[in-house]
């Protein structure tokens, strides 16, 4: 779509006004949320990215209305795959329930702008080297495999890395919280709390799911705009949806499946494209590979949304019924679990 930069700057201002309002009207005073509150914003920023979306369609096509919602869809679905690991996070750092807010409007913000730096990146490195959707391609495969392989099973050590165990190290940390404060003071001396830390560890894991999602949307659309406002709507109210399902994420068992059918399809597609824009002299001369498939929009978003529907309704199904067995959403026998906890 030709974008003008007015239209830029107003939709960059209001995913702004979006985080300040997050902030000040409900992170700012520390709360749990209840359940009412969490589903209420849910469905507002569901309903606006939806809204956000029909806008497109309308001004820019059915086309681009296509690529958008194709692109939410999966950014939406890999958001929800890295609540998994945030909540690992901060069940690791002991993180109390009013502070967690506080913690994933940070990790957004720290996304948000993650992403929109490799969003630059890639749009300038896809004008000019046609060569790199080969790249993304494998890339995806890779990342597909690795989901076929682990599903859900995420590193329950993930949140006490190598890393933030090196920072321990070297940043002087209490070792209590002092309510939501960075900073405290111990003796008179002025340490940071274990809240920095937390940050550290989802600010970068944020920065290694942009090296997931942005191959996966560049493989639906190359259209910079539509790939940061896909990227944008499926982080606001990621807040709102870790207290609204975390206790729904356990039981979402075959989610890490899905998205590996959905990125190995995008990977498909990716390669599809790149011999289409071939230019690699090595690969059927330099020329253009016609005889490749272009896969439509239409049937990517449809494969897209039935792959997301199928996963998320065979993972409720199972797990009620292990759960009726006296097993876990995994299979494993409930006493052994609680036993292997004490």
């Amino acid at each position: 779509m030709d974008v003008p930069l007015f239209v830029w700057l107003l939709t960059i201002a209001g995913i702004l006004a979006l985080l300040v309002f997050d902030f000040y009207s409900h992170v700012r005073t520390p709360h749990v949320p209840h359940i009412r509150e969490s589903a209420f914003w849910s469905a507002f920023y569901i309903g606006l990215a939806v809204l956000f979306g029909v806008g497109i369609w309308v001004f820019g096509g059915h086309q681009a209305g296509g690529e958008y919602f194709a692109g939410w869809l999966t950014e939406k679905a890999l958001s929800v795959d890295n609540l998994f690991v945030f909540l690992i996070i901060m069940s690791s750092f002991a993180v109390p329930k009013e502070f967690q807010q506080k913690v994933l409007l940070v990790g957004v913000a720290i996304a948000l702008v993650a992403r929109g730096i490799f969003i630059a990146l890639g749009v300038t490195i896809i004008e000019n080297y046609s060569w790199v959707f080969y790249l993304f391609g494998a890339l995806l495969f890779w990342l597909a495999w690795s989901q076929a392989r682990g599903g859900n099973e995420h590193d329950a050590d993930e949140g006490d890395s190598r890393l933030i165990r090196v920072l321990r190290r070297v940043i002087p940390t209490s070792k209590d919280y002092d309510g939501d404060r960075l900073t405290t003071k111990v003796d008179g001396k002025r340490l940071f709390t274990p809240m920095l830390l937390v940050m550290v560890a989802i600010g970068l894991t944020d920065v290694l799911f942009a090296l997931d999602s942005i191959p996966a949307i560049f493989g639906l659309t190359q259209d910079a705009f539509i790939v940061f406002t896909a990227n944008a709507f499926s982080l606001l109210g990621l807040r709102q949806l870790y207290f609204l399902i975390a206790g729904l994420l356990e039981r979402l068992i075959y989610l890490g499946q899905g998205l590996a059918v959905i990125l190995g399809f995008i990977g498909v597609k990716l390669v599809f494209h790149a011999m289409h824009v071939n230019e690699l002299p090595f690969i059927n001369g330099g020329e253009h590979i016609e005889w490749a498939p272009e896969i439509p929009i239409w049937f990517s978003l449809s494969f897209i949304a039935l792959t997301i529907a199928v996963a998320t309704v065979a993972s409720l199904v199972v797990s009620k019924r292990r759960a009726e067995r006296g097993l876990t959403p995994t299979g494993q026998p409930r006493d052994a679990v609680a036993a292997d906890a004490e």
